[in-house]
């Protein structure tokens, strides 16, 4: 049984030609204990389709399961086995990061202790014992993360997990993440940055404008695009047979002599170190190397042919129109302090 089945799910706001889609027909199947990461820009869908599978909206057409319960009709029993991170969540100012916790805690039936769960997203007592209204966005982040925990759920849906959070933050988010799919928990991980969804996902999907791209792992996904990334070395002097050699390490796709050194593409990072260590071992001087990654733009550009970076904006403003109109929630403004 998936732990999260989609078919044919829609939302539609408004009628005949003034109808806006946020979803059209997503068919999508997240297997138990997998982390599969949602991937496109603002305003793709994203939030659209947690909503949906969560009862805060209710589709136009189509079906949502979670853990084999109907999203729409058993939305209890969902609830009570989910964890959720959404964005823009709001909490109260005045009270602590204590008091948040013992809510959430009562609220979903769980056993986690109050400090170990502080601890475990990188927060103390004292933290515990402060008022939320003094917290940055990073500890506001942490907090809704432990909040997400405290029912010990089957399913954690982490919308924009990161962020707000610094890379401290970030390498604690993908931490936790990495734990409980570990214990089997499912983690549906909802993000536009493609490198936090590499470093934690099973497989990932890409949104465009409501519509499902493609499914499969992120190499896979590079090596149907035909988008890589690359390895740029600055060597001393003019390398020789070692060119001839690099083009035969496994994932490495192309091999190029530059103003700035070797060019040395590839879709499986592994390539990387037999590179390196091909050229050392061949005498060449190696003076220094960096990496140039895939972007989420380079992939979503090769999948639907459209730059996200310029559609960012139009869809953004699109996707807080949907999502603040009919029976959609609002969503807050996020604040622009980070974690410390």
């Amino acid at each position: 049984m998936p732990a999260i089945r989609t078919r044919g799910l829609t939302k539609r706001y408004g009628a005949g030609d003034e109808a806006v889609v946020a979803l059209e027909g997503l068919d999508l199947e997240v297997a138990e204990g997998e982390v599969f990461g949602f991937l496109g820009p603002n305003g793709a869908g994203k939030t659209t389709t947690i909503d949906l599978l969560l009862d805060f909206v209710r589709p136009s057409e189509g079906s949502a399961t979670v853990l084999g319960y109907d999203a729409q009709d058993e939305t209890d029993a969902v609830r009570d086995r989910v964890g959720v991170l959404p964005e823009g969540f709001d909490l109260w100012d005045r009270s602590s990061g204590y008091r948040h916790l013992e809510f959430a805690i009562d609220s979903q039936d769980g056993e986690r202790e109050p400090d170990a769960l502080l601890e475990r997203v990188g927060l103390d007592r004292d933290d515990g014992r402060r008022p939320v209204g003094d917290y940055s966005k990073g500890m506001l982040q942490r907090l809704a993360m432990a909040m997400a925990l405290a029912g010990d759920p089957d399913v954690l849906i982490l919308d924009e997990p990161s962020g707000g959070l610094d890379p401290n933050g970030i390498r604690t988010m993908q931490e936790i993440v990495r734990e409980e799919a570990e214990t089997g928990t499912t983690v549906f991980f909802s993000s536009h940055i493609l490198g936090q969804v590499a470093a934690v996902c099973d497989r990932v999907g890409i949104l465009d404008d409501g519509e499902l791209v493609t499914v499969d792992t992120i190499e896979g996904l590079r090596d149907a695009a035909g988008v890589g990334s690359r390895l740029v070395v600055e060597v001393a002097g003019e390398p020789g047979e070692p060119i001839g050699d690099l083009t035969a390490v496994e994932g490495v796709t192309d091999v190029s002599r530059a103003e700035d050194g070797l060019h040395v593409s590839y879709t499986d990072p592994r390539a990387k170190a037999t590179v390196v260590h091909r050229l050392v071992e061949s005498d060449a001087a190696v003076l220094d190397f960096d990496i140039e990654e895939a972007t989420l733009e380079d992939l979503f550009a090769a999948f639907t042919g459209s730059d996200s970076s310029r559609e960012t904006d139009r869809r953004a403003e699109r996707d807080v129109r949907v999502e603040t109109g009919g029976d959609g929630p609002a969503l807050e403004a996020e604040s622009e302090e980070v974690d410390r």
